[in-house]
């Protein structure tokens, strides 16, 4: 799926660097410990320090999503839908692009009604009234012949620093599920996709990582991974 034209279009964020680890329990411990001493919390996080995310991702017929991000095409781009904290009334249509391994992401709002449109496999009728960003990102799906495929869910633990618009997540517990039909309910069978123990450790920031965020997470240490949560969670479901 060729993502070349995709440049200069509205509605994009910024431009930035991603950067993921595995990790296991004792590294996610020491280095939770050393974000929380330097980093301001995300402010959406629950009391628990962290939130769950619910994605239902999508393909076309060809798997052409799957299939260039399994071989490292560039440019790629993914669709998906989300929504976090088990909040579906709050639900938010995406796309992300990487291109020479920098990331962005387009996103708009959705109802409920263009929500369970899309799980049923079709497009929302696209209404002149619509903000921009969201007719593009509709007939694009519809373009592609894009549907729904599998569900991915996890918990995260993010940590944000305002210089450099750094964010360090801790991404745990994630599974994958098929019965798309209860996306919504959030009352699905699922399975573990990491081996027990594992976690992932995204680091991102604009142009600059701080040197003192670098340094005290020591990331120089860590082997750093192309891993795909949606290519993991599709491989069982194949």
């Amino acid at each position: 799926m060729n993502t070349e034209s995709l440049n200069g279009r509205s509605g994009m964020g910024r431009w930035r660097h991603e950067y993921k680890y595995i990790i296991d329990r004792k590294q996610e411990a020491v280095l939770n410990l050393k974000a929380k001493g330097i980093m301001a919390k995300d402010p959406h996080a629950l009391e628990t320090g962290g939130y769950t995310i619910r994605s239902l991702y999508f393909d076309d017929l060809s798997n052409s999503c799957l299939y260039e991000n399994l071989a490292g095409y560039d440019p790629r781009a993914k669709f998906r839908i989300r929504y976090y904290n088990e909040n579906p009334e709050l639900i938010f249509l995406e796309k992300k692009i990487k291109v020479r391994g920098m990331c962005r992401k387009e996103s708009c709002r959705l109802t409920m009604e263009e929500c369970r449109t899309l799980m049923a496999g079709l497009i929302p009728a696209i209404a002149e009234d619509m903000p921009a960003e969201k007719k593009e990102l509709l007939t694009e799906l519809e373009l592609l012949g894009m549907r729904p495929r599998v569900i991915v869910t996890y918990e995260r633990i993010p940590y944000i620093y305002p210089g450099g618009n750094v964010r360090v997540t801790f991404d745990r517990s994630i599974s994958s599920s098929e019965e798309i039909e209860r996306f919504i309910t959030g009352q699905y069978a699922a399975r573990p996709v990491l081996p027990c123990g594992q976690s992932i450790l995204e680091v991102k920031w604009d142009e600059v990582l701080p040197l003192h965020i670098r340094e005290t997470l020591n990331t120089g240490r860590l082997v750093w991974t192309a891993f795909s949560k949606y290519a993991m969670c599709r491989k069982y479901h194949l």
